[in-house]
């Protein structure tokens, strides 16, 4: 059997390519409303607004973005980010967390999957173990437009060029969960399971959460027969 690994970079190209073939016939989808009209609390924890510096957005390449530190005390915050992109095309596409993570001084500890529910049905998000320092945290994150959530980034560039060259639409956004693991109490391979799998359950809620409130928020999409 060969090796399909070998073809992604290949593919990868061939993305590119056409995205740039294409980006003159793109359509652009702009949010019915901005995201920052998204509930202010999520899971009951109310959330503070941390804008992005003109270089961090500029950077990101954003059409419209939300930033949130929700926080009940000490014990009890997380948050949230969602950057949205009406259309796509080279040098203007969504960034990897897997990527800017590590960017940002964060190392990966643990990488998956996680599966969630979204009107009834399953969805996969990937789901982090991250550490910088003394500080530990479970992200959770997905891509979601064009009538699908996706985990995968060899599938998101798959649809992207699918959906560009057939709908000439490229619009989708980055969701982000990020949830603190609580400091250790005692050093020992239970506490340290505890601790995770309160993180763990806790961004699954807000993940759950906001599944359907970015399919309410992004553009109607029709799938085509």
């Amino acid at each position: 059997m060969h090796n399909w690994r070998a073809f992604v970079p290949a593919l990868l190209f061939a993305v590119g390519a056409s995205l740039t073939w294409s980006a003159g016939k793109q359509e652009a989808a702009p949010l019915a409303r901005p995201l920052r009209e998204l509930p202010s609390s999520i899971v009951g924890v109310p959330g503070e607004e941390r804008p992005l510096t003109d270089v961090e957005r500029e950077v990101a390449g954003v059409s419209d973005y939300m930033f949130r530190i929700f926080r009940r005390d000490s014990l009890d915050a997380f948050s949230v980010y969602v950057g949205y992109y009406e259309s796509q095309a080279t040098g203007k596409t969504i960034h990897s967390p897997r990527n800017c993570l590590p960017g940002a001084g964060w190392q990966v500890v643990e990488n998956g999957t996680a599966t969630l529910s979204l009107a009834g049905r399953p969805v996969s998000v990937n789901q982090y173990v991250i550490a910088n320092g003394p500080s530990q945290a479970v992200v959770l994150y997905w891509y979601q437009g064009r009538g699908r959530v996706a985990h995968s980034e060899y599938r998101v560039k798959w649809e992207l060029l699918r959906d560009a060259a057939q709908r000439g639409r490229t619009e989708e956004a980055l969701v982000r969960v990020m949830v603190p693991i609580a400091p250790s109490r005692t050093f020992d391979a239970t506490d340290w399971r505890l601790r995770r799998e309160a993180a763990e359950r806790r961004a699954r809620e807000v993940a759950e959460e906001m599944l359907p409130l970015m399919d309410r928020a992004l553009p109607p999409w029709a799938a085509t027969t």
